[in-house]
């Protein structure tokens, strides 16, 4: 009997997304926070202009190949629940439990926490406050009232969700549009100031993991697949076309940053690249308007997180591999609302408890990109379990493509361990994350004793 996968129905979700909104999903899920606070970090941290750009086009290209791979992915299992699918189909049961395990617990809610978080603090620097110098309850409760608000939006339906997702995709692509012409016409700037630089820090450990946090978010189109019109045919082309966007934008955006000021100026800019280069363009004005788009971007990519992730807790239990109460589908407007809210809540915990932004970030990018490493590992898995299923998008250069996804991110994993560990005050906290993936191992065999077996992934389920 041949155990290819067939395609299936969505189950009770509809297919209501097409290109633009799926490619406005990948683009504005990625494009959060990291192109506009990043910046300063990299500059204090690795103090180098050729390394920082170095850094953004070489993972731009890890996460182009890892893109091209899961394009292939999707296009085959055309599935809600993205990662978790192509974990289930090439490992079994309890790499696929593991992975939901980590995204209900850590990596979903970290992420909505950290940019709830940022959002806030955002917030309340564009109403002239200063966030260090508020009551201590102000940022988490702004935060949480943000992810309540969108979690409401997106349990009344995925069209809503993905039309807040495409106004705050425009606004954000415009911003780093505007952004690049202001500072490729700055005065006093010149392209010195991509030179080398001597005496650079140059810890690139730090750097990789906030240029990882940058590009996080191109997989989650895919946990959406359930709810794409044609996927087959648009999977593909959403997840290329979305990468290839956010590359150059990051690059164009970075290469600006450094026309305008030399990597000492930005190193000293903690309030952010971006307000420095439109105050000298425009004025305060120019800070403010620039802090408001920068407002918009992180609200996008927050959206974007609570619209997609739970998708997978969704198909966790549609599969019988957890509670399932996350399975449920709203019954007038058709979302996972319990899987949703859930997400939100735990996001609700962490941003009472946890409020250092780049920490936070660093903890979620070891987590969520091991998982990462091993879905894309996947392609190459099921190419020999499945050599026959039909793949209407293959990846090109297969296997270097995967390869060079899977080798560069192990590198980036490794560096970013390393220089967290080696800290005068070490930060142990990725270790902690990854403790936590493993413990979900013996909490799945105990699952697994007092349950039924999980219908097989093959052809019934």
């Amino acid at each position: 009997m041949n155990d290819a996968p067939r395609r299936e129905s969505a189950g009770d979700l509809q297919r209501v997304m097409g290109f633009w909104s799926g490619l406005a999903l990948i683009v504005g899920i990625t494009i959060g926070s990291g192109v506009f606070r990043k910046p300063y970090t990299l500059a204090r941290d690795v103090g180098d202009a050729p390394l920082v750009l170095g850094l953004w086009v070489g993972f731009g290209v890890v996460a182009l190949c890892g893109a091209l791979a899961v394009a292939e992915l999707s296009s085959m299992l055309p599935r809600t629940g993205g990662a978790y699918v192509f974990l289930r189909a090439a490992y079994g049961d309890g790499a696929a439990f593991v992975f939901g395990w980590l995204y209900l617990l850590v990596a979903t809610p970290a992420a909505i926490g950290a940019l709830a978080t940022f959002f806030a603090e955002l917030l309340l620097e564009l109403s002239g406050r200063d966030p260090a110098r508020a009551a201590p309850w102000t940022v988490p409760v702004l935060a949480g009232i943000t992810i309540l608000a969108l979690s409401a939006v997106n349990v009344r339906g995925a069209r809503p969700g993905s039309a807040v997702q495409a106004l705050f995709t425009v606004v954000k692509v415009a911003a780093l549009l505007v952004l690049m012409a202001a500072s490729l016409t700055a005065a006093g700037g010149t392209f010195g100031h991509l030179g080398p630089t001597a005496s650079a820090p140059r810890h690139l450990g730090v750097g990789a993991a906030s240029v990882i946090w940058a590009y996080d978010g191109w997989i989650a189109v895919s946990m959406i697949a359930g709810e794409v019109r044609a996927p087959e045919r648009l999977m593909r082309r959403i997840v290329v076309a979305g990468m290839l966007t956010i590359v150059v934008l990051y690059v164009g955006a970075n290469v600006g940053y450094f026309y305008a000021l030399p990597v000492e100026a930005m190193a000293r800019e903690s309030g952010g690249v971006p307000q420095r280069i439109m105050a000298d363009r425009l004025g305060p004005m120019g800070a403010t308007l620039i802090g408001a788009a920068i407002l918009c971007s992180v609200f996008g990519a927050l959206n974007g997180n609570i619209l997609a992730k739970p998708r997978v807790a969704y198909a966790l239990a549609r599969d019988g591999l957890t509670f399932s109460l996350l399975g449920r589908v709203h019954p007038r407007w058709a979302t996972p609302h319990v899987a949703i809210l859930i997400h939100a809540a735990v996001a609700l915990v962490l941003v009472a408890l946890l409020r250092d932004f780049d920490r936070l970030t660093t903890y979620f990018v070891v987590v969520e990109w091991c998982a990462l490493l091993f879905s894309v590992a996947a392609v190459l898995v099921l190419r020999r379990r499945w050599p026959d299923a039909a793949r209407p998008f293959r990846t090109p250069g297969y296997p270097w493509v995967p390869l060079v996804f899977i080798m560069g991110t192990a590198a980036g994993l490794s560096a970013i361990v390393a220089g967290e560990v080696s800290r005068p005050v070490p930060n142990y906290s990725p270790l902690g994350g990854l403790v936590i993936a493993a413990a979900g191992f013996p909490v799945y065999a105990i699952w697994r004793r007092g349950r039924a077996a999980a219908p097989a992934f093959t052809a019934s389920n």
